[in-house]
């Protein structure tokens, strides 16, 4: 069985779970590259409208394994290991980025320990629900390099700089409330409302139109960088501009009017 699953939630809601739950979905090397390889068909799928990373078992994401061998082919032979460690980061380098560019929203769905790459990657999606048994831990450190694929860029921004230093320097645990509190995740719900959660949330999504949507979360991000409100304001017109010569966007118009669910094509 593959150590990346990927199902349908529900219609229009893609799910992917990380596949190794006795040893709570550490990832070994090829499991970067397969899931970039899976976030790459889901971007190009218009069937998909929202994305949903999850662990099975009783963990999201435990970090990278360490214990168990695995190949890196993407590595090349006879050089230093400098060279090394910088060849074997580049797929990892791109898990944050990708799932910040995909077209669709991506909700992580953190059941129990988010750890290391976990960490990271469950802040670099869109949104983050956890369940009440979640855990978020710097284990970078145990590496002794302290943060990797993006944590030092996403954790201030989540919870503010001074958090993030402490957070980030001291690898001390957060559990689901203080997450919750503190704006690491957006809520805390039980172990056993976590999926209804994360549906309830990717529902309301889906009634939007698609580009509106994908053009909305570029907006959000290119905005947090904005060197003005003019800036931004030219961003959202681009947008604007864009999304108003869809049939979906009609469609939206219609439906709203017709007092019914709107029918997307991507068009």
């Amino acid at each position: 069985m593959s150590d990346i699953l990927v199902d349908d939630l529900a219609p229009g809601v893609r799910r992917v779970t990380f596949n190794r739950p006795a040893s709570l979905n550490a990832f070994t090397g090829p499991m970067y590259v397969e899931l970039l390889d899976v976030l790459g068909n889901i971007a190009r799928d218009p069937s998909a409208r929202v994305v949903v990373l999850t662990g099975a078992g009783k963990g999201f994401c435990s970090g990278h394994d360490n214990v168990t061998p695995s190949a890196r082919p993407w590595v090349p032979e006879e050089v230093g290991k400098i060279h090394s460690t910088l060849h074997f980061m580049a797929p990892l380098n791109r898990v944050s980025t990708t799932l910040r560019n995909m077209p669709q929203p991506v909700i992580a769905a953190v059941n129990g320990a988010a750890a290391g790459v976990g960490y990271s990657m469950a802040l670099a999606c869109d949104m983050a629900i956890a369940a009440k048994s979640a855990k978020f831990v710097n284990a970078f450190h145990n590496a002794g390099t302290g943060s990797e694929i993006g944590l030092s860029y996403l954790l201030p921004r989540a919870v503010g700089a001074q958090r993030a230093a402490e957070l980030l320097l001291t690898a001390r645990p957060v559990l689901a409330d203080e997450a919750e509190r503190i704006g690491l995740v957006l809520k805390a719900v039980p172990d056993d409302k976590l999926m209804d959660a994360v549906l309830e949330i990717a529902n309301n999504v889906i009634a939007n139109a698609p580009l509106d949507v994908w053009l909305t979360k570029q907006n959000l991000y290119n905005n947090l960088h904005a060197g003005s409100l003019e800036q931004a304001v030219a961003f959202e017109t681009r947008a604007i501009v864009m999304v108003n010569h869809t049939d979906d966007a009609q469609e939206k118009r219609n439906a709203r009017k017709d007092k019914r669910e709107p029918k997307f094509s991507s068009k």
